[in-house]
């Protein structure tokens, strides 16, 4: 049975309110395979829980149904390039500035059900000298995920989406049918419920994984994340994204580095004035395909120019 017009009408204001997302007409497959789940529970087609719904708007139910809509696609070291580029460039870089002392922190945002904070935590606890320390922060829209996430357990299908046999023997165990992570590596990240159209998380952050988050966003929402992210990132700070996502043409407070099969973003040493908007709000976000959305904000849009570029040689030099 297809959703019905005034049902799809109602889970999509109801997305857009909570977490700025645009449900676009064309998306109600999406929404009706999302809600079937929580509707089977109820003892409910997927038309009658949306009824119910809207007679007590207020219930969990609407977390629930938010929450369904939002879950991301996850794995572990999810295309290897950024992870390769973050041990052999950024964290030595940052390590030496550090002078090899103090804590790095990092802020895995949209972390889903965990696999990409704990693969940092793998990352940071292999690579960084005893003399140093880091804390993630890994932050999700959804309590349901991140509840999974905390648990640090993980099925075999799970852990065959990505983990190196190497990482799997170094920093997990066998629980039964599950994985679980050590619990070193559990201690090492914090787990919050955060949207993206609220304030980042306190404190700066010398390095943050925003990926394939700003896919789903128009163009001011782009701007109002990357702008909030210079924002807690700290001057030498390193911003990875998605492999289809750039700053180019969105905010230039950015400078792009390549490094060997990829790029990430620093801040540039004094950002323009365009690219520090002041004035706040939340816009509409819209998918580009049928994945589970991410939540974003934006700024007011400001004028835009792109970043510039430094290749960095796959040996480390600036070009």
């Amino acid at each position: 049975m297809s959703l019905a017009p005034e049902s799809f009408a109602f889970v999509a204001d109801l997305v857009a309110r909570r977490s700025a997302i645009q449900l676009a007409p064309g998306k109600e497959y999406l929404v009706e395979s999302r809600l079937l789940p929580l509707a089977r529970e109820a003892g409910l087609d997927v038309d009658a829980y949306v009824a119910q719904l809207r007679a007590q708007p207020s219930s969990p139910a609407a977390t629930a149904v938010v929450e369904a809509m939002t879950t991301n696609e996850t794995s572990w070291f999810r295309d290897g390039a950024p992870y390769q580029a973050l041990r052999r460039h950024e964290l030595p870089r940052l390590v030496a500035a550090r002078g090899g002392v103090g804590r790095l922190r990092v802020w895995s945002a949209a972390c889903s059900t965990g696999q990409e904070p704990y693969s940092l935590a793998m990352c940071l606890s292999d690579d960084l000298p005893a003399s140093m320390s880091a804390e993630i922060i890994a932050t999700d829209l959804s309590e349901q995920v991140l509840a999974r996430a905390r648990a640090g357990r993980y099925s075999q299908l799970e852990i065959n989406r990505g983990m190196p046999a190497q990482m799997l023997v170094q920093h997990l165990r066998r629980v039964g049918t599950e994985w679980e992570v050590a619990e070193s590596l559990r201690r090492m990240v914090t787990f919050r419920a955060h949207n993206l159209l609220d304030v980042p998380p306190a404190g700066q952050f010398d390095v943050v994984f925003l990926r394939n988050v700003l896919i789903y966003f128009d163009t001011p929402t782009k701007r109002g994340i990357l702008d909030r992210v210079l924002r807690v990132l700290r001057p030498d700070g390193v911003l990875v994204l998605g492999a289809a996502e750039t700053t180019l043409g969105l905010h230039d407070g950015w400078e792009r580095v390549t490094i060997e099969r990829t790029s990430v973003y620093r801040p540039l040493a004094s950002p323009p004035a365009s690219a520090l908007p002041t004035q706040y709000s939340p816009l509409a976000a819209t998918g580009t395909d049928g994945a589970s959305l991410p939540s974003g904000y934006s700024p007011r849009p400001a004028t835009a120019l792109a970043a510039s570029t430094r290749p960095i040689a796959p040996g480390g030099t600036v070009r």
